[in-house]
């Protein structure tokens, strides 16, 4: 492997014109075919397997033309202080209101609050449920703009007006904020740790380029793929990420070798030969990761992963070719000032900041693995507590119509009104459908918790009927979880007694439904990626020991974010620090994110930190030595990297949605434990109690391994290469 990655080092320094411009042709036709590529449709998301979904399919079956997932708009009507919303002036005002709402090009129907008695019964408040015809994802902007017009006109009245529903979803994720203050942060770590503009600015322009590629290539294949506009969301995230981290390792062993005296071409295979190397394998558990998310069984999150796992791809061969091209156009720009003009750096310092903690660890691995291994668990504590689910409008700001109007539905009709669940009853083949469903809706209905359950609707063929029931509990309860598995449990006894069957679902009981399949998915998906993860680390290393160490490193560090994200966004404690105004539920998906994501990362940390301690080890250090000589050339730069990928996603803390912003802190906390507390601590503490020991292999383990040589060892005997006219252009250009 080190061999082969040297020689394409060596070639693309040589080819660097050749390399360049494939590259540029590679990104200008994937370019052109994403312009030419027709607009990629936001999918919408589906979970294939669980009730609510089947129920959804039902309905989608029996009720044609009546879209199951239709957008849907509540508008909320609040009379002024001491008013009612049934006085003459207010009742005309709501009714002009609910007219002009159902005149729309997309609008299904409009229901008028007082024939449906949708008021509460101190009289202040009114809602209408205005359905359309096409998806949310579907409305064009001239229905967005009509709904929002007909609700200012009717604040003009005095009415208080909010509303809320998936027709208010404005889509898309993080703004371009997140990425740019990322940016420059990941700017100023590399300045500092390079101290030349050259070297700070490399990396960010291959990272650049590598996305560029990624979601350009994403967008082409958009269409044939069946790929979303959110598909690539993940993609850009990570493929930022790690296309600066591979790309700041290469030149950073290349800056290491111009320092040991090579020539530039030399150094630049010599650096894709070895840091190359633990690219490689820190990519393949990356994309081991990602590639896992597919056993979660949710068709967009399996998307999200390959489409990012193909940008880490994308992301590793910058980083083994068009680095090194670009090392081969500037050989002395990436050098500190001083050594610029000799074309040479002076020899890495025996003693920096690196060596000084490895001696610290050292001299005290015990405390240090304790202090540690405590620290990050009673961090993890509070996830033992840990709620999922989605949170909804009660998690935006107050200063949301989304938020004012669950909040005055809440106050008006009670706190489960704004998570109804939806029964829909199958009758089909049964003698009196309709006896069916009114014993059905009577039986749940007087299901303690149930506060109402609205008249049956029948489809054409009278075989299939849809009512709501209102619980008396929040969506976000876990009384309402409670309740939905009380109803599911009195089914085989509803179905035995009328012949007909019944599936719950609705958006509470699909966000308990998603929760529950994460939770049961989450042990599989972390025993495959883990073992394969381990497996993987067991040929790089060729160490026992080692893998299972960076695995249980891992879980300690992600349930230590787990645990955080527990504290700030369920608890709240120190939640108005982040400007998080609601506590509830952690989202469903946040910790198979944090698995997947944090995993691969943790990872990179390991292969290129550690494979220094090997290379050192392979070439003949005791193994204290050899920790001290791996924190000597990477600790400085693992440091810069984690502070990069905490900076990319910290900048998502700022955002205004809940979930970003958890989804920011939680990945940024889970790098800032795994990097400076894991890696940077427990690793070397645990490796000096081990010994020897933890460079062991059995024997007939060993003789099963494949050898890839990531610690370059063969570089070390390889003969001496011949000079060739390109070398010596090479050599010219360092001088000058």
């Amino acid at each position: 492997m080190a061999t082969f990655l040297y020689r394409v080092g060596r070639l693309a320094f040589r080819r660097r014109w050749y390399v360049a411009l494939v590259w540029a042709a590679v990104l200008a036709a994937v370019g052109l075919g994403a312009l030419k590529a027709p607009g990629a449709a936001d999918e919408e998301f589906s979970m294939p397997g669980i009730e609510s979904q089947k129920a959804f399919d039902l309905m989608d079956e029996r009720f044609p033309g009546a879209t199951a997932d239709g957008a849907t708009a509540r508008v909320v009507f609040v009379a002024p202080g001491g008013q009612k919303v049934t006085a003459a002036e207010n009742k005309k005002a709501v009714e002009e209101a609910v007219a002009e709402l159902g005149d729309g090009s997309q609008v299904a129907s409009a229901v008028d609050p007082f024939q449906a008695k949708a008021v509460s019964k101190d009289g202040t408040t009114a809602y209408t449920t205005v359905t359309y015809k096409v998806t949310a994802n579907d409305l064009t902007d001239a229905s967005k703009t009509h709904l929002e017009r007909t609700l200012d006109e009717a604040r003009d009245s005095g009415l208080t007006v909010e509303a809320g529903g998936s027709a208010m979803d404005e889509g898309g994720g993080a703004g371009g904020a997140a990425e740019v203050t990322g940016m420059a942060i990941a700017a100023v770590v590399l300045l500092i740790t390079f101290g030349s503009l050259a070297a700070a600015g490399l990396p960010l322009l291959t990272a650049i380029v590598g996305v560029g590629v990624s979601m350009a290539t994403i967008l082409a294949l958009s269409d044939a793929l069946g790929l979303s506009t959110t598909t690539g969301t993940l993609a850009m995230m990570l493929g930022l990420a790690v296309g600066i981290d591979y790309a700041l390792f290469v030149v950073s062993r290349y800056r290491e070798e111009r320092a040991n005296g090579l020539t530039p071409q030399e150094a630049a295979g010599m650096a894709v030969g070895t840091a190359g190397s633990a690219v490689v394998f820190a990519g393949l558990t990356v994309v081991i990761a990602l590639a896992g998310l597919s056993v979660v069984g949710i068709p967009m999150l399996t998307k999200m992963g390959l489409a990012a796992a193909g940008a880490v791809v994308v992301g590793v061969l910058i980083a083994l070719t068009l680095v090194p091209a670009f090392l081969g156009f500037w050989p002395n720009a990436v050098l500190p000032r001083r050594a610029r003009k000799s074309g040479r750096m002076a020899e890495t310092k025996a003693d920096n900041g690196g060596t000084r903690w490895a001696r610290f660890v050292l001299r005290r691995p015990l405390p240090v693995l304790l202090l540690g291994v405590v620290g990050l668990g009673a961090l993890a504590v509070p996830a033992m507590d840990l709620q999922l689910g989605m949170p909804g409008d009660e998690a935006k700001s107050t200063s949301t119509t989304e938020r004012r109007a669950y909040d005055a539905l809440a106050e008006g009709f009670g706190p489960g009104f704004n998570g109804p669940l939806t029964v829909v009853v199958d009758a089909k083949g049964d003698a009196d459908p309709k006896g069916a469903v009114t014993t059905i809706s009577k039986e749940i209905g007087g299901t303690e918790g149930i506060v109402s359950v609205s008249p049956a609707r029948f489809n054409e063929a009278g075989d299939t009927a849809v009512f709501s029931v209102v619980p008396s509990t929040a969506p976000t309860d876990e009384k309402t979880k409670d309740l939905v598995t009380v109803i599911r449990d009195e089914r085989p006894g509803m179905e035995a007694e009328t012949g007909a069957t019944f599936e719950v679902t609705g958006t509470t009981a699909m966000n308990i439904d998603i929760a529950d399949k994460v939770q049961a998915a989450l042990i599989p998906y972390l025993i495959i990626v883990v073992g394969l993860a381990i497996v993987l680390l067991l040929v790089v290393f060729r160490s026992l020991l080692v893998p299972l160490k960076a695995a249980l490193g891992f879980l300690l560090s992600v349930l230590a974010s787990l645990g955080a994200v527990v504290v700030v966004f369920q608890q709240g404690h120190g939640a108005e620090l982040l400007g998080v105004e609601q506590t509830g539920p952690i989202m469903s998906l946040m910790p198979i994110f944090l698995v997947g994501i944090v995993f691969g990362l943790a990872m990179d940390y390991e292969v290129f930190l550690v494979s220094r301690m090997r290379e050192a080890y392979v070439h003949g250090e005791r193994p204290a030595q050899a920790i001290v000589s791996g924190f000597r050339h990477s600790a400085r730069v693992v440091v810069a990297a984690a502070l990069i990928m905490i900076a990319v996603f910290a900048g998502f803390i700022g955002e205004s949605d809940s979930m970003i912003k958890m989804i920011g802190f939680g990945l940024a906390s889970a790098v800032l434990f795994d990097a400076f507390v894991v890696r940077m601590a427990i690793v070397p503490a645990v490796l000096a109690l081990l010994g020897d020991k933890a460079w062991w292999l059995p024997k007939w383990l060993d003789r099963i391994l494949p050898r890839v040589d990531v610690e370059g060892e063969a570089l070390g005997r390889r003969p001496q290469a011949e000079p060739d006219p390109a070398g010596a252009a090479d050599l010219e250009v360092a001088r000058t």
